[in-house]
């Protein structure tokens, strides 16, 4: 099945995200079969102490990026629901977007298991790593 484009990757996002997640303002840098890229724009409205941005910020993406991910694989939007997301955060962000690559590591029939890589825009260390399970729902 062939991956979605950017354009109906970054429409499914307005069409299905809840409103604060738009408000998230992500983008779709890129889209394929096993993986996607979404960018989350640096805004005073995600940090915390110290101009850090906030996990919580973090872990939607990092969520929203595999839902993502998902659908270039099914070749379009398909209803999943989060089992599980574990976060392992090394290092902040600051100041810069954040870079969230979403790769899909099992894709089953009623179950898919991801890994989620996230750094900031222009340095290649993880700032945080995430791993997720997702149910697929039928339809």
């Amino acid at each position: 099945m062939a991956a979605v484009s950017v354009r109906a990757a970054q429409q499914m996002l307005t069409e299905n995200s809840a409103t604060w997640v738009q408000e998230l303002q992500l983008r779709v840098e890129s889209v394929a079969t096993d993986r996607a890229v979404l960018r989350l724009p640096f805004s005073d409205n995600l940090v915390r102490i110290g101009g850090m941005i906030c996990g919580q910020a973090l872990m939607s993406a990092a969520d929203t990026a595999m839902v993502i991910a998902l659908a270039g694989a099914f070749g379009g939007f398909k209803p999943v629901i989060t089992v599980s997301q574990n976060v392992t955060f090394m290092r902040p962000i600051s100041g810069k977007d954040t870079l969230v690559e979403a790769r899909i590591v099992r894709l089953g029939r009623t179950l898919a298991f991801g890994e989620i890589l996230l750094r900031a825009d222009g340095d290649e260390r993880p700032a945080a790593h995430a791993t997720a399970t997702y149910a697929i729902l039928a339809g």
